[in-house]
This record gives structure tokens, C-alpha cells and sequence, in this order.
């Protein structure tokens, strides 16, 4: 008999863990990253078709647990149609309320999801940033960084 407890998930997490939205790759796309740590298994990659500044196509691989997949799933709904600008305004807790909430030891996985996003974002920019994206790491992508970092150093010593 096992000792563990189910994690609360939301009705929401659970259908878009089963079914997810958006799940694959796009060829060729526009804009692409990764954000998580394969030490865990929470490993989200976005990739994006953008046209004319607006995101026209958003799919995702993730490895990890269903949050993980939901978060990833509800955030390439939530961009697609957005502008750039719009889509880099989203934050961690706009995709965990889309969800209908997440165990608060699952929001990594939101984290995580916007972390990859905008990293997408800033690698189709390149060096040629516009006005609105800021020249430094913001608090959200030092933040996806930070937990990708414990991640590596609360897995490393459990390996050991």
C-alpha cells in the first residue's frame, strides 16, 4: 500500500493531461526554446509560428507530470492570436489560474512554461530587441533560471 497522497489537480489540469491541446512540434518554426531540467523530468520546449508579429501557431513537447503538460498546453492556447508584446506579458500565475489552480508545489510547472516562452521570444529578437522587451533577464526569466538551477542541485544530491 502506498504511503504517497494524490496531488489535488484541478478537473481542468486533469482533462489537458489526458487530452492535451497543441502537443508536437512545429517544423521549421519561428521561434523555439526550452526551459526545465531533465534531472526531474520537467521539461518543457515551445516552439512558435509567428507572422507579422503575431503568434499564429504555438505546439509544445513537455516531459513530466501533468501539470507540467497542462501548463504547457493552456499556455499555447492562451498566445495564440497574441502579438509578441502580449504573449510576453504573460505571467506564471495567468497560466496557473487558467488551469484552475495548481498544488503549490507544481507552480514550477507554470514557471517553467513562461520561462520557455519567453525565452522563445527573445531568441527570435536575437540582438535586435524591440522597445518593449527588456535588454536584461527579467524577474520572470530569473525566476524559470533560479528553479531550473534548484532543480539540478536538490536532484544532483539525490543521486549522489
Amino acid at each position: 500500500m502506498s504511503t504517497r497522497v494524490p496531488l489535488p489537480y484541478t478537473p481542468k489540469v486533469l482533462e489537458l493531461f489526458k487530452e492535451p491541446k497543441n502537443l508536437g512540434k512545429i517544423e521549421d518554426a519561428d521561434a523555439f526554446a526550452q526551459a526545465g531540467s531533465p534531472a526531474c523530468g520537467d521539461v518543457i520546449s515551445i516552439y512558435l509560428r509567428i507572422r507579422e508579429g503575431i503568434i499564429e501557431d504555438a505546439k509544445f513537447e513537455s516531459y513530466g507530470c501533468a501539470a507540467n503538460i497542462a501548463a504547457a498546453s493552456v499556455l499555447t492556447e492562451v498566445v495564440k492570436g497574441k502579438s509578441l508584446e502580449e504573449a510576453w506579458n504573460i505571467d506564471w500565475q495567468q497560466i496557473a489560474d487558467e488551469l484552475g489552480g495548481l498544488p503549490p508545489v507544481k507552480k514550477h510547472c507554470s514557471i517553467l512554461a513562461v520561462g520557455a516562452l519567453r525565452r522563445a521570444i527573445r531568441r527570435y529578437f536575437g540582438d535586435n530587441l524591440p522597445e518593449w522587451l527588456p535588454k536584461d533577464l527579467t524577474s520572470v526569466e530569473r525566476q524559470a533560471l533560479e528553479e531550473e538551477e534548484m532543480i539540478e542541485r536538490i536532484y544532483g544530491k539525490l543521486r549522489r
